[in-house]
């Protein structure tokens, strides 16, 4: 019989979406619950906050990526 998870469900665009996809595979397939399609998962809740975190870092990553490749222009 299948089991129950608690999970939250995650709306987003298709951008943030491959990004959230991204981290859980490098971690292993610790955050994503269910892939639902290209814009809503159901992420593990108790996992739910670290991997906000994680894009949260990896977004101010990109931000800073594009910014002083602006600057060099």
């Amino acid at each position: 019989m299948p089991r129950a998870q608690p999970g939250v469900l995650v709306e987003t665009d298709a951008s943030i979406h491959a990004i959230i996809v991204r981290i859980d595979t490098e971690h292993r397939n610790k955050f994503i619950l269910e892939n639902i399609d290209d814009e809503n998962l159901l992420i593990h809740r108790d996992n739910y906050e670290e991997l906000k975190q994680m894009l949260h870092d990896r977004l101010k990553h990109a931000v800073r990526e594009a910014e002083e490749s602006s600057d060099s222009d």
